[in-house]
Parts: structure tokens; C-alpha cells; sequence
């Protein structure tokens, strides 16, 4: 399926979570098998691309879209998780939400010097978490990917200013 078929599978919801809000629901996307697989395919090629060794996904569904293209990769899955949830010391970055902050943490033992880390999300918005998973991978080269981009939001050029790499599969400009 292209990119066009795949954005057409993505389900807008008016007016969530707030009056004037178009959510962007991928569960559609998710619950579409060949969707889904062609999705974690085309993700997939790019990373392979970009010369990923590791797979970033971010809390939760990064973790759905990350998983899914470290598998079909054969690399490994690195969990970028809320505060509290790993079972070891961690090393993680505060960063600032619209309304709040808010905390990422990593293993520090899962990435090597030097090693090529790609992050896969969902969706890039503003760029917050983003730019903050990227801070925490920076010296592992991360490059930066995701499904759904929303670019009147600014988050993917703030991305970019910050010296990313981002690529999306899908725009929805205007909304």
C-alpha cells in the first residue's frame, strides 16, 4: 500500500480532546492488517536507510509502530519510557509539556557508543517528546522518524532546527 492508501486508512475525530482539535486515530490504521504491515514496512525501509542498529520507540505507541520495525529489521527494540517504569538505574531528561512537564527515561546500557539509533513515533505534533527522546540518544546519532506528521504545529522544523533528520510517511497539513 503507499502512503496515500495508509493516510486514507487514519480515522479523523472532530473536536478531541478539545473544541477545535482534529485527533489524528490510528487505531484504524492499526486494526487494518495489510495496512498496518505496509506501514511498518515503508517505516521500516527508511530506518534500514538511515542506517539504523537500534530501534527508539516512545511511550505507548511508539512502541507499537518502533517494535514492529526492529522486528522486520532484526535489530533491537529500545523502549524510551515515563518516568519510574524501568527496573534499573536509569538516565532520563525532563522536558516541557503545553500545560505541565513531563519526564523520559532510557536504560543506559542498551546503547552503545556510537551506535546508530533511529526513533520511531507515531506522530510528531509539536516536537516536545521528540526532541527530548532525541536528547537523551543524541550521541548515538539518532535520526528521527514517524508516521503522521502535523507540520502546521512546527514540530517537525523544530526537529530539523535542533539538526534532526525527520521524515514522515504522511502529512496532514492544514489540519
Amino acid at each position: 500500500m503507499t502512503p496515500a492508501e495508509l493516510r486514507a486508512l487514519i480515522r479523523t475525530v472532530p473536536d478531541f480532546p478539545v473544541p477545535g482539535v482534529q485527533f489524528r486515530d490510528i487505531t484504524t490504521l492499526l486494526s487494518h492488517g495489510e495496512g498496518f504491515a505496509a506501514c511498518v514496512g515503508h517505516l521500516a525501509e527508511r530506518a534500514d536507510a538511515a542506517g539504523a542498529e537500534l530501534v527508539a520507540g516512545m511511550e505507548a505507541r511508539g512502541f507499537i509502530f518502533g517494535a514492529g520495525v526492529a522486528a522486520k529489521l532484526r535489530i533491537g527494540f529500545l523502549p524510551v519510557r515515563k518516568p519510574g517504569k524501568l527496573p534499573v538505574a536509569a538516565i532520563g531528561i525532563d522536558y516541557d509539556l503545553e500545560y505541565g512537564k513531563d519526564r523520559l527515561e532510557i536504560d543506559p546500557g542498551a546503547v552503545q557508543p556510537g551506535q546508530r539509533v533511529v526513533i520511531v513515533d507515531d506522530l510528531v505534533a509539536t516536537g516536545g517528546t521528540a526532541l527530548a527522546a532525541a536528547s537523551l540518544l543524541r550521541q548515538a546519532g539518532a535520526v528521527v522518524e514517524f508516521v503522521i506528521d502535523l507540520p502546521d504545529l512546527g514540530g517537525a522544523a523544530r526537529l530539523r532546527e535542533a539538526g534532526l533528520r525527520v521524515d514522515a510517511l504522511i502529512d496532514f497539513p492544514g489540519d
